[in-house]
């Protein structure tokens, strides 16, 4: 619809128009298991801030159903080389 915005003693007509959200980004991880730390390798290169790719990868693997997951400890991620490696609190 149409709505009228005051800004700075100005009025603003806008008009609200639907639109499309980009889709997630779906991807492959490689990992190796060994007790408290899984390796991934192959991390795909996506264009976000390096903090926002260890959030991506802690929320993957905290509690997954896929692999057992858990409580992560922390997330290592080194983007040059694509790897990372992921500290679980408790081992399995």
């Amino acid at each position: 619809g149409k709505h009228s915005v005051n800004l700075d003693s100005k009025t603003a007509h806008v008009t609200v128009k639907p639109f499309a959200l980009e889709m997630g980004i779906k991807f492959e991880l490689h990992v190796t298991i060994s007790g408290t730390k899984i390796n991934v390798s192959e991390v795909p290169e996506l264009y976000i801030p390096e903090d926002w790719m260890r959030d991506k990868l802690e929320l993957n693997f905290y509690k997954s159903q896929q692999g057992g997951g858990g409580e992560v400890e922390g997330v290592s991620y080194d983007k040059e080389s694509r790897t990372a490696v992921i500290t679980f609190l408790k081992p399995g």
